[in-house]
């Protein structure tokens, strides 16, 4: 059974740090990039950063870009996104994402809420 379960999130003030972490199970993790979305209220689900299988390149989107860091843990099947100097606009559920286009495999987790505020 394939799991994606994330944790971390919470209420943070403005200009504070967080780290969530998506623990996975049932799959091959080290053959999945893997992905951290985030959604709004009423907006649409957004990508946040990706890291590829071996964890050797990363890619982040522009609005996160110097304040977040993606990266793994193969060993123990976890990806973990760090955020810093965050922003009440970065409150949103977060999920992580496995894909595998070889495979044709892509797996959601069930998100973690962070809220940004005073």
């Amino acid at each position: 059974q394939v799991q994606l379960v994330e944790s971390g999130g919470g209420l943070v003030q403005p200009g504070g740090s967080l780290r969530v972490s998506c623990a996975a199970s049932g799959f091959i993790f080290n053959r999945y990039t893997m992905r951290w979305y985030r959604q709004a209220p009423g907006k649409e689900r957004e990508l946040v950063a990706g890291i590829t299988s071996g964890g050797g390149s990363t890619n982040y989107a522009d609005s996160m870009k110097g304040r977040c860091t993606i990266s793994r843990d193969n060993a123990k099947k976890t990806v973990y996104l760090q955020m810093n100097n965050l922003k009440p606009e970065d409150t949103a559920v977060y999920y992580c994402n496995a894909l595998s286009e070889y495979l044709g495999s892509n797996y959601w987790g069930q998100g973690t809420q962070v809220t940004v505020s005073s």
